[in-house]
């Protein structure tokens, strides 16, 4: 699906261990990795220094990524020092990366302000793509398992779907990325909340699988991309976050109706999303 990543760790988050699956990513389609660690500016009174042992430490733990580089993939590996924020989008930038790969933790509305700070921001100022990880997934992973998380890691997209702004920019956004010669599957998620006065009859709720899930499965086949669609009952968090668990899903792709703020700006059902859900989240920043 994207052909160049930037992938961010702090050697804390798991993602230090991707160096070692090039290949697999190699055989996913992707034209380049990058991966970079930010050293952050010693305290000492003067001109701001990198803690040289720091740096030495991450580029060592980058060699790996080196080794291994098969025809057709294109590897780079950053040791930057300075605030991680300004650094991730100036690589971003250099390298002409199409998508930002970055762990994040748990947080929840009382925590908000300590939530990923970086994340948050990053949601914010990014013009591309960006997926986060929960550290405790890819540290859990074998690296068997690894293997084939690398191959597939945006394979197989479940995009709540409700016929706003937002869902309709995440289709575009996929359809944009689509590669020809890739296995991709999209699941199409629509969530009817139950707790109205009235709900729909079956001919209302037909009438809106046909104005809404199905032509947009419509675009997403006609690029290639196999597309299920599919209309749930409920809670619209606790739906998603259920139908993640029980479809093959590598991702869960969404955008955000807050005017371009982030995922993280405001209260709203892409940030309650991010903090529930253990699935990687695909995030698709709306132009401003």
């Amino acid at each position: 699906m994207f052909q160049r990543i930037l992938i961010c760790t702090d050697f804390t988050d798991g993602l230090q261990r991707l160096v070692n699956f090039v290949p697999q990513f190699a055989a996913s389609g992707m034209k380049q990795i990058v991966f970079l660690h930010v050293v952050p500016f010693g305290e000492e009174v003067g001109v701001p220094k990198p803690n040289a042992e720091k740096v030495d430490r991450a580029q060592t733990q980058f060699a790996a990524a080196l080794k291994t580089v098969p025809s057709g993939i294109e590897v780079k590996t950053e040791v930057q020092a300075g605030r991680a924020m300004d650094v991730i989008l100036r690589i971003a930038k250099q390298y002409n990366c199409d998508v930002i790969l970055m762990g994040t933790q748990s947080r929840n509305l009382l925590t908000e302000t300590l939530f990923g700070s970086t994340t948050a921001e990053l949601s914010q100022r990014s013009t591309i793509p960006l997926m986060t990880v929960r550290p405790q997934l890819i540290s859990a992973l074998t690296s068997e398992e690894l293997n084939l998380r690398c191959q597939h890691l945006f394979r197989g997209l479940l995009v709540p779907y409700d016929d706003s702004q937002a869902s309709k920019h995440t289709v575009a956004e996929i359809l944009k990325q689509a590669q020809t010669g890739i296995d991709q599957t999209c699941y199409l998620c629509r969530v009817v909340d139950e707790g109205g006065r009235y709900g729909l009859s079956e001919a209302e709720e037909q009438q809106l699988v046909a104005d809404t899930l199905k032509p947009a499965q419509a675009q997403l086949q006609a690029a290639g991309i196999n597309t299920e669609i599919e209309l749930r009952h409920g809670n619209v968090i606790t739906q998603i976050l259920q139908a993640a668990q029980e479809k093959d899903v590598s991702a869960i792709a969404i955008s955000s109706n807050t005017g371009g703020r982030g995922f993280c700006s405001v209260p709203s059902f892409a940030a309650e999303l991010l903090r529930r859900s253990m699935h990687p989240v695909l995030f698709f920043p709306v132009p401003r």
